[in-house]
């Protein structure tokens, strides 16, 4: 039955309301709380206490007067609002990654939104062994028989869907895998940033547990500030951008010495289709002259741009070889399931760069 109010009707109680309001403000961005009331037919009061509860779960974030699910400097929205946004970006980013995977591998996955477009992928490369904190991917990845699964525990937190703390740190720095996949809030200044401490511990742990790691960062990312410094990009061996990219952006990865790849975004209307759409109140940008090829012309698909720029600290990345050659195709403990005919074949893998050494241990992004 409807719940009567002096200032309007709420259907279904409170907790419909919330997951309305919550709806709403994902899709709309920035709402006063005036606004809120008037729309669901409650009092202020009514409001502010549901904006109370949403932020208490992480889902929503108050403002002066209103209530927002926008990421900032210091605060990371939870996993609903960031899978919708940039989502072609993030296809694009997960096709192009997918090349450096080989069936036989160790892959290690964060808990971003952009790698789990990723590990969407993963059962088209069989058999592989994939470790990740990200509840999500655990579940999208049970019940296929060539994937080995290993969940990376600790505390859960229900904001970002996975497993943080101490716990996992550990469970992860007990690994060494053949690659990692990663993505972060914000890439400036030649280093990574991100909004919350324990997110960036586990990132480290897991740059320090890879033979190889990647970085995939969509172009919004690099128009963004973040608080806490996760590493610097010479920490990663390879960083992949999208295709939307702004050319200054590209100049400055070029200038900074870190090997990047560009991984072309479709069109509207040619390939892109109606589940890559562009994220809430982000438009999408045409591809300018320096988009899709790196500056000077170098064109991403073609392997990673380099430039012999300053060296930076770097995270210690212990047992690395100091030669860059392919990863391990497997060992006794991989998985043997074969490839199913149905399952299109894997791609063709791309040359890696030769991994650098690690730098100095004074660098103070390193714990």
């Amino acid at each position: 039955m409807a719940q009567h109010t002096a200032h309007g009707t709420s259907h279904g109680g409170p907790d419909r309301r919330r997951r309305e309001l919550a709806a709403y403000v994902l899709s709309a961005g920035p709402v006063p709380a005036a606004e809120l009331a008037a729309r669901f037919g409650v009092s202020l009061m009514t409001v502010y206490r549901d904006i109370e509860e949403l932020e208490r779960e992480g889902v929503l974030r108050k403002t002066r007067g209103g209530v927002t699910a926008r990421p900032s400097g210091v605060f990371e929205p939870n996993v609903a609002y960031r899978k919708k946004a940039m989502r072609a970006e993030k296809a694009a980013l997960a096709a192009h990654a997918l090349r450096l995977v080989e069936p036989g591998m160790s892959v290690m996955l964060d808990d971003s939104t952009t790698v789990l477009e990723l590990a969407r992928l993963l059962p088209a490369v069989e058999p592989l062994t994939v470790a990740t904190n990200f509840l999500e991917a655990l579940n999208l990845l049970t019940g296929e028989r060539g994937l080995r699964l290993l969940g990376l525990g600790g505390e859960y937190d229900p904001l970002h869907d996975s497993f943080l703390g101490v716990g996992c740190e550990e469970a992860v720095g007990a690994l060494r895998v053949d690659v990692c996949f990663v993505s972060t809030s914000s890439v400036a200044g030649g280093f990574a940033y991100h909004q919350e401490q324990r997110i960036v511990a586990v990132k480290r742990a897991m740059i320090a547990a890879a033979g190889r790691c990647v970085l995939l960062i969509d172009h919004s990312k690099l128009a963004r500030g973040a608080l806490h410094r996760l590493a610097p990009l010479s920490a990663f061996d390879l960083v992949v951008v999208d295709g939307r990219a702004p050319g200054e952006a590209l100049r400055a990865l070029e200038e900074s010495g870190v090997p990047y790849e560009v991984a072309p975004v479709p069109e509207a209307g040619a390939g892109a289709g109606p589940d890559t759409p562009v994220g809430p109140n982000e438009p999408n940008e045409p591809n300018g002259p320096d988009a899709a090829d790196g500056p000077d012309g170098l064109d991403g698909a073609d392997g990673p741009h380099r430039s012999g720029g300053p060296e930076s600290g770097g995270l210690e990345r212990p047992g690395r070889p100091e030669s860059g050659g392919p990863p391990r195709a497997g060992d006794a403990g991989r998985p043997t399931a074969s490839v199913p005919s149905e399952r299109p074949s894997a791609p063709a893998p791309l040359s890696v760069p030769p991994l650098k050494e690690s730098l100095s241990d004074e660098d103070p992004c390193r714990r």
